[in-house]
């Protein structure tokens, strides 16, 4: 059954007013776009639905008056565009991406990469699961196939009966560019290893504080991984034994994810990996599902906190700079769960030590992502604030006790005029 399409072809597949869903990072089909770029003449009025958007593109940047792009988290390709006003910016929780999407959009068509098809039939999306997983075999898809993109295990397989066509288009995956760990990321990290114990299963974000929990967890035994994006240092945990998955309560000894973006080091690892298994986000980052491990552990980051435990971690400065991702998905998840515990990190002061991400009122323009009733622990260089079931007094006191010592009596002072303080 031969499926491959012409440029000519995968347009005419295309409807007037079509909502077109592409996947996350190096699930975007970059020829797939380029083809709709070249040919935006046959198109009308076709928006085009993403998160986490790779490469910057003429769309993009509202250059194409055929293609729009609606965003559900921003990312350095549409980050400044957002501020421009020239796209849009959907709010969501990521568990509720795939139900949103069918809401509110006609579902016209998935456009994904994907590995090439084995001798059954099937193709997977490699790195992928994410918003898209769920929608195979209930809308249509098109695939760029990619020799370089890993053949990987879960609820991403996709049989060529179930595709409207393909284009081949073989280039190497986007890399991340890892974040280097510092002196004051492995003091952060050091005061939540002190929590880990050996079993339980972890959800580990994006960032150099996570790299350093990390690299700092390979004495440990049996942990797991449950996770909305698959790390670099996965890999290393499994090799050194200590992850095994073994005391899982959900996919025991299984490494589950969304989606996987990292170095080629971690493609290599989930390529024909059937420990790794990716599946659709609204299983992997649903509150109900993510408590079923009772000794789950979600460590996350962000950018300021005020004294009521708010944590502002999609704006910078008062300015929007992703969105809220799976953080509250995960907040909410360990705060089911039996023996669930949450960390939100940061370092205690930006700008050279001159201001402290630990504040009284958030900045002006401040999106607060992850709420006071559902944040647990808040982690600095200087220490644990541990927040849940604890008094906005005793919270303010707590915060202020992790700020750099610089800022801790002037919180104190404003808290107590405030009438933060009993």
């Amino acid at each position: 059954m031969d499926k491959q399409l012409t440029p000519q072809q995968v347009i005419t597949l295309i409807d007037k007013n079509a909502d077109l869903i592409i996947p996350i990072a190096n699930g975007e089909p970059v020829r797939l776009l380029d083809i709709l770029e070249e040919n935006a003449g046959q198109l009308n009025g076709v928006k085009i639905h993403q998160m986490l958007a790779l490469r910057s593109r003429p769309y993009i940047q509202g250059e194409i008056e055929q293609l729009k792009h609606v965003s559900y988290f921003l990312s350095g390709a549409t980050r400044k565009v957002y501020q421009q006003a020239k796209i849009d910016l959907i709010p969501n929780n990521f568990h509720e991406v795939p139900r949103m999407l069918k809401k509110t959009t006609k579902m016209s068509m998935i456009l994904t990469v994907a590995s090439p098809m084995d001798e059954h039939g099937y193709f997977t999306l490699g790195t992928q699961a994410d918003y898209i997983a769920e929608f195979i075999g209930k809308v249509p898809f098109v695939l760029e196939v990619n020799k370089h993109m890993p053949r990987t295990f879960g609820r991403n397989q996709i049989h060529v009966s179930q595709i409207s066509g393909y284009i081949e288009h073989h280039v190497p995956l986007t890399e991340e560019t890892i974040p280097d760990v510092c002196d004051r990321d492995l003091l952060i990290a050091s005061n939540i290893i002190q929590d880990i114990q050996d079993g339980d299963t972890l959800q580990i974000g994006i960032g150099s504080v996570p790299n350093a929990v990390i690299s700092m967890l390979k004495d440990h035994r049996h942990l797991g991984i449950h996770t909305e994006m698959l790390p670099d240092g996965v890999a290393d945990l499994v090799a050194s034994g200590a992850v095994d998955g073994t005391r899982k309560f959900t996919n025991p000894g299984k490494i589950v994810a969304t989606f996987a973006f990292g170095s080629k080091k971690l493609y290599d690892f989930i390529n024909n990996n059937p420990v790794v298994e990716f599946l659709p986000v609204s299983v992997v980052n649903d509150p109900r599902e993510i408590a079923k491990e009772k000794n789950i552990v979600s460590i996350n980051s962000t950018t300021e906190v005020d004294l009521f435990g708010q944590c502002a971690s999609e704006t910078v400065g008062g300015k929007y700079y992703s969105s809220s991702g799976g953080q509250v998905d995960f907040a909410r998840g360990v705060r089911f769960a039996e023996n669930g515990k949450g960390y939100i990190c940061m370092p205690s002061t930006a700008k050279d030590d001159t201001l402290s991400r630990i504040k009284l009122h958030l900045t002006p323009g401040s999106v607060v992502t992850t709420g006071k009733n559902d944040v647990d622990n808040i982690v600095t260089e200087y220490g644990v604030a541990r927040l849940h079931g604890v008094s906005l007094s005793e919270r303010a006191k707590r915060l202020a006790a992790i700020a750099h010592p610089k800022f801790r009596e002037e919180l104190l002072f404003d808290a107590k005029k405030q009438g933060l303080l009993i």
